[in-house]
């Protein structure tokens, strides 16, 4: 399993990083944000699932993204506005081995899932990001990028395609599968 260093990127209005030491002394405010964006309606219209019930379930989250974050499970991340010191969005990339336990495919590249609150919507956040986070990543050796994507969700499919991700097909009913690929050949072949 390919272990990867947790991104520690920063723009001019953002920082992109993972659970930090100097995080544990701000660790409920940091539960209290995580809550506000897993308990948001707008961030959860297409993804119900990941709601959190409360500020218990947000300082659970916090403690197994740690714990996952050091084995290789997932690797969660923060975006962080520097202007305001708040997380106003999470960027979890999803390894192959755990992705194969969701979902059948010939091929499992890395899941990207990534959510911002409804505050932070439509400012070209992640149109801004995700290229800087997809290439960090590229950089540590993956090969394929992929995110699933409800297909109603004409924000975050646009935000995909301008990121270098390319629809490659019909995932589900309600899902389609993206990929954002330094290969060269054809992707959708192997999917």
């Amino acid at each position: 399993m390919l272990m990867l260093q947790p991104l520690n990127l920063e723009t001019e209005k953002y920082i992109i990083h993972s659970f930090r030491k100097e995080d544990i002394e701000s660790h409920e405010r940091i539960a209290e944000q995580v809550l506000f964006i897993f308990s948001d309606p707008f961030t959860l219209k297409f993804v119900p699932g990941k709601k959190l019930q409360g500020i218990e379930h947000a300082r659970d989250f916090i403690k197994t993204m740690i714990i996952n974050n050091h084995v290789g499970k997932s690797h969660i991340h923060f975006i962080t506005s520097k202007d305001m010191d708040s997380i106003v969005g999470i960027v979890d990339l999803i390894p192959p081995d755990i992705a194969r336990q969701h979902y059948i495919l010939d091929n499992y590249p890395h899941f990207i899932e990534f959510y911002l609150s409804e505050s932070f919507s439509g400012k070209s956040i992640m149109t801004e990001l995700l290229p800087i986070i997809t290439a960090s990543f590229f950089k540590q050796d993956i090969k394929e990028i992929a995110a699933v994507v409800n297909r109603h969700n004409a924000g975050a499919v646009k935000v995909l395609n301008r990121a270098g991700f390319s629809y490659v097909k019909a995932f589900d009913p309600l899902q389609d599968l993206y990929i954002n690929s330094q290969n060269t050949g054809n992707i959708s072949d192997h999917l």
